[in-house]
């Protein structure tokens, strides 16, 4: 079995358009979060265990001032997060408020957590930014949270960007947007994505010299020989 330290650093070799295509070929195409995007452009690949943080519509007598700092908040579940997990914020696509802003984002960042994925909006934008903390949301936005949404409670089953995800699902975010997958098949997901790209590696080199897509992608039985004996 992989140790579970390895996991990370590996799945970051990937790409979220190949784990998507090898869980398609396994029949799991609800897995793309829609609605996600980097916020900074050329923000780096993030890979780690999902975090979750569920929030549904504000309310008046839950969206409080004092809701915030209780011990039933988006601070206190930041406490709770383990160093190299991913924060996955389900906020049902709505940015009537923000999940984070600025000295969230710089707490979440010295907790050693990896980044924050939300179909959501984040606040002070240039501040979070600047802290260098990783995020993929929906946008920039000005309220705070409490203007959109009531914050219910950490690690339970979730939906962001209208995909199923469970605490400790695998999570794996890249300038594609982000990808879940179920954390009993990491292994095997990891293993045909890493093999994936090695293929499509040796594609582009052939495609350089000139090959023609016939035959080279996908590809035919001979070519697949001449791979084989290349790799």
């Amino acid at each position: 079995m992989m140790d579970k330290s390895q996991i990370a650093p590996l799945l970051s070799e990937v790409s979220v358009a190949t784990v998507t295509m090898v869980l398609l070929k396994r029949g799991i195409k609800a897995v793309w979060l829609r609605g996600v995007t980097p916020l900074k452009p050329g923000q780096a690949r993030i890979a780690g265990p999902a975090f979750t943080l569920r929030y549904v519509p504000a309310r008046e007598d839950l969206a409080t001032l004092d809701s915030m700092t209780g011990p039933n908040s988006t601070r206190a579940a930041i406490e709770e997060m383990p160093s190299g997990c991913i924060a996955v914020a389900e906020a049902r696509g709505s940015c009537d408020g923000a999940i984070i802003g600025d000295i969230l984002a710089a707490r979440m960042k010295i907790r050693g957590v990896a980044g924050l994925v939300t179909d959501g909006g984040v606040r002070d934008s240039d501040g979070v930014m600047e802290t260098g903390f990783p995020v993929w949301c929906s946008g920039a936005v000005a309220p705070p949270s409490i203007a959109g949404h009531s914050f219910v409670g950490w690690n339970q089953p979730i939906a962001c960007g209208g995909v199923a995800i469970l605490p400790g699902d695998w999570i794996l975010a890249d300038g594609d947007g982000a990808v879940v997958i179920p954390s009993d098949l990491i292994g095997v997901v990891l293993e045909a994505a890493l093999a994936q790209e090695r293929q499509e590696a040796w594609i582009v080199k052939e495609v350089a010299r000139g090959v023609p897509l016939t035959g080279l992608y996908p590809m035919s039985d001979e070519t697949r020989a001449r791979y084989e004996a290349d790799k």
